[in-house]
């Protein structure tokens, strides 16, 4: 790393820490941040059955993913906050308050008293807690990248802020692998009970060593120069948003890559998750394993994509990446439920399941806020396929008929029950829920996927085209961030489309894609929503001025 600390001495003066130093403490801290968010989403599942237990299956758990993404919906406020910050007083001062908050609310929520504990107290503690992750999450990333970038020599660039892409993968791998031995070391039933709790309280050991490594770091030296000269920003918003100039840029990479990353990165390492578990009934132990193995792939593409954008430039890789997952999101998804549950896929073909009801009878079948009953005959039916997990089809009936769920030549009518009190409700839900049930068994539906029949390497295969492109679109995007705004308002301009791209648009790619699958009936119908944002991005990224090695100041 000789050459490393020369390139460090020559940007930033004899006093300068290496490369090394600024790598690896930028990177770790990232990564722990990244392991405290991850985690949430990683268990939905549990999160929905003790914080929403007053809903119902469905409704739960897509609360829970709603929740999962109100994290993201606040990293835009925190881009601007943490923003503002270090482009007013500097990158360290604001990363080192934004790992701190992430860890103490990480640590919060394995505290937390459960809706059955508590009641509503517990759920809202939850959404606050939640937020506070998503607006450090906001500052972090930004600070993160650009201190490294600031660095770093403009031809190596990528290759080290590389780093910081990567450390997503670690926070997912580290966030995936805790969960995976807790569930095995203390069972499953137990997982349930009490278990969830421990990989967040193994944030307060995170959170010690990230703070440690933080405070070792000096000031970039880049903003140095330009606090010496007097000429940092006095407003950071009105310089990145007001002047169009830069206006210009924040759209440009809002638009051009920002909106694929967020929908290409999240459904290839989440909803993959949901798919695979929800709806083709792989073991939940049995996707945490194929997830690890898959994001353990993908920490060294990260740097790879990066170091090539050093040599062929940053837009060309990325437009490649987002390329490729548009191409494959459809027929990779389809591969994957004959991979993963080959009898599902033969039941499906040979025995589609058809709802008959009236449209007028039919809601949507997901409600974040836990408000709404879905208690006509069409909502029961559709739900209970929904909980099942099985594509149908729709017909339309008469107005005013019941609806019916038809297996083959079993025909199920369903139970009207917006006039029965909650008990017959409850009663009537079961035994709708019961007769589909057992009408999908006699046609071939299974209940689980046989593990004995599961493809396991075609499965990793699958995701692993998934994880090339969102590796070849995500390894390059620090450098050209950075690279494309001045360093005046570098902070607060960059952060802003980084986190509405990945915070709104990837963010909500669990929530979205559960919701139009079960408003639609279509287990494959969620992957519009990954798809338009990344057809837009295909076409926008052409207009992208190349950045590499460009100079900072």
């Amino acid at each position: 790393m000789a050459q490393d600390a020369a390139d460090a001495q020559q940007d930033g003066g004899a006093g300068a820490p290496s490369m090394r130093t600024v790598v690896v403490a930028s990177s770790a801290g990232t990564a722990f941040e990244w392991y405290d968010f991850f985690i949430f989403g990683a268990l939905a599942s549990v999160i929905s059955r003790n914080f929403f237990a007053g809903l119902n299956e469905t409704a739960g758990l897509i609360a829970a993913l709603a929740l999962f993404g109100a994290g993201f919906a606040f990293r835009p406020l925190g881009a601007l906050i943490f923003g503002h910050m270090g482009d007013r007083i500097g990158r360290k001062a604001a990363f080192l308050i934004t790992v701190t908050l992430m860890g103490g609310a990480t640590l919060a929520i394995g505290f937390l008293p459960t809706y059955e504990q508590a009641g509503l107290v517990g759920p809202a503690l939850l959404i606050l807690l939640r937020i506070l992750q998503g607006l450090a999450l906001g500052g972090e990333y930004g600070g993160a990248a650009i201190y490294v970038a600031e660095h770093a020599p403009d031809h190596r660039r990528g290759e080290y802020t590389g780093w910081i892409q990567t450390s997503a993968a670690f926070g997912l791998i580290g966030a995936l692998l805790v969960i995976l031995v807790t569930r095995r070391t203390v069972g499953e039933d137990a997982f349930m009970d009490w278990g969830w709790r421990l990989p967040f309280l193994v944030s307060a050991g995170l959170l010690a060593i990230s703070i440690f490594m933080r405070l070792k770091l000096a000031e970039s030296p880049s903003f140095e120069r330009l606090k010496a000269a007097g000429q940092e920003t006095k407003a950071p918003f009105a310089e990145a948003f007001g002047q169009w100039g830069n206006l210009k840029l924040v759209l440009l990479a809002l638009f051009a890559f920002m909106s694929a990353q967020g929908a290409v990165w999240y459904t290839a390492f989440f909803y993959t998750q949901i798919f695979l578990e929800r709806f083709l009934k792989v073991a939940p132990a049995t996707v945490n394993t194929l997830m690890i193995c898959a994001t353990l792939a993908s920490a060294p593409l990260y740097v790879l994509f990066a170091w090539l954008s050093d040599r062929v430039g940053r837009k060309w890789v990325m437009w490649f990446g987002m390329t490729l997952a548009l191409i494959a999101f459809f027929p990779g998804f389809k591969a994957m439920t004959q991979a993963a549950n080959p009898a599902l896929a033969e039941a499906q073909a040979a025995t589609p399941v058809i709802v008959v009801a009236d449209p007028a009878d039919c809601a949507l079948q997901f409600d974040p806020i836990g408000r709404a009953q879905f208690v006509s005959a069409c909502d029961i039916a559709k739900t209970a396929l929904a909980n099942a997990g099985v594509s149908y089809d729709n017909l339309q009936a008469p107005a005013g008929a019941l609806a019916q769920v038809r297996v083959g030549e079993t025909v199920v009518v369903s139970i009207d029950g917006s006039e029965l009190a909650p008990d017959a409700l409850r009663s009537a839900r079961a035994q709708v829920d019961g007769e589909i049930r057992a009408a999908l068994a006699a046609n071939g539906y299974p209940a689980a996927a046989d593990p004995a029949r599961t493809n396991l390497p075609a499965l990793f295969g699958i995701l692993m085209i998934f994880v090339v492109a969102a590796t070849a679109l995500y390894g390059p995007m620090a450098a050209t961030l950075v690279e494309l705004f001045p360093t005046r308002v570098r902070y607060t301009a960059m952060s802003l489309p980084y986190h509405i791209g990945t915070g709104w648009v990837g963010g909500f790619v669990p929530f979205s894609a559960f919701a139009i699958v079960t408003a639609t009936g279509n287990i494959y119908s969620g992957l519009w929503y990954p798809v338009i944002f990344t057809a837009i991005s295909v076409v926008v990224c052409l207009f992208l001025p190349e950045t590499r090695g460009k100079p900072l100041d």
